[in-house]
């Protein structure tokens, strides 16, 4: 079976890693073009095109994938290489690119989609950190035939993770990247013998997974520390969750990477207990323990560590 992978960020790369390992023939991979990163901003490519070339795999890196858009050129350029590979099936995970019709339609099986989330709860672009975000008891990786929609395709197979108390996006990042690269293998060799079985989402339970953006990192303090909690799970690595601190020349903007919630009350961003390794703010409902915090170009620290750094007002904001 010949298999066309398009992906881009570590989590796809794992999903490669694991077709290579399984022995399924890749002659082609599309991922986004390279970005600039880092201090210096220098173009950087993306995991799974380092892996790519460590294999031999041809690349491609087109813009658009519309042969009617802004970059015809290069969609007729990857058109070309794609039906030079003449896939059988095409992989897809988090590649970025909204896939045209031409494309979902070249190969023989179809583009098969490794998405993490339970379908049809968590379409789009942040499945991992909404559903630690909303408090979610369990997720998990969701094998989809794709179509025209978005996250809509019918679903091949389906396997379920808890979501610990503890989990934030990183480690649950990680986890659902291995259950995505073994599910993935299993559904191409069921595919390969045609005993993969599809079946429709449900209309109910539809919910969407908005990209993360920046300014959701701001700490609302009024908010119960339970909402907060998990936000800040969610939000590690990114964007991080932050509250500002007055300080003696400046006001410091804090990360937040740990905390956990405490029968306690105040007035929202009061600060009720700051001393040895305990910091305590009140919240809307309850109160969050600070536990792992991390000032302007410094690094993660703990409670004790911050405590001892600086000198604490009587409220955060």
């Amino acid at each position: 079976m010949k298999v066309v992978f398009a992906g881009t960020p570590e989590f796809a790369a794992e999903a490669l890693r694991a077709l290579l390992a399984a022995g399924f023939d890749v002659p082609l991979v599309l991922t986004q073009p390279d970005r600039p990163a880092g201090r210096g901003m220098k173009l950087q490519a993306s995991p799974v095109k380092q892996l790519a070339q460590q294999h031999g795999i041809a690349v491609a890196q087109p813009h658009s994938l519309r042969l009617d858009g802004k970059y015809p050129d290069e969609a007729a350029a990857a058109r070309d290489a794609l039906l030079a590979a003449a896939p059988d099936v095409m992989v897809v995970a988090a590649y970025g690119l909204i896939l045209p019709q031409w494309v979902l339609d070249l190969p023989r099986l179809g583009c098969l989609n490794i998405h993490a989330s339970l379908l049809p709860r968590w379409r789009g672009a942040a499945p991992i950190h909404r559903a630690i975000e909303a408090g979610d008891a369990e997720t998990g990786i969701t094998i989809m035939q794709m179509d025209a929609g978005l996250d809509t395709g019918d679903m091949l197979l389906v396997e379920r993770t808890p979501i610990g108390e503890d989990d934030t996006t990183a480690v649950l990042h990680d986890r659902l990247a291995t259950l995505g690269g073994r599910l993935i293998v299993e559904a191409l060799e069921m595919a390969a013998c045609g005993g993969l079985s599809r079946t429709p989402q449900p209309a109910e339970g539809v919910t969407y997974a908005n990209k993360i953006e920046k300014a959701e990192a701001a700490i609302d303090w009024r908010l119960p520390a339970r909402v907060l909690a998990a936000r800040v799970r969610a939000f590690d690595p990114f964007p991080g969750t932050t509250f500002c601190m007055p300080g003696e020349k400046a006001t410091e903007t804090i990360k937040l990477w740990a905390a956990g919630v405490v029968p306690a009350s105040g007035q929202p961003g009061e600060v009720l207990q700051a001393q040895g390794d305990t910091l305590i703010v009140a919240c809307g409902e309850q109160a969050l323990a600070l536990r792992t915090l991390q000032r302007p170009g410094g690094k993660r620290i703990s409670a004790r560590e911050f405590l001892q750094s600086c000198t604490l007002p009587s409220s955060v904001s």
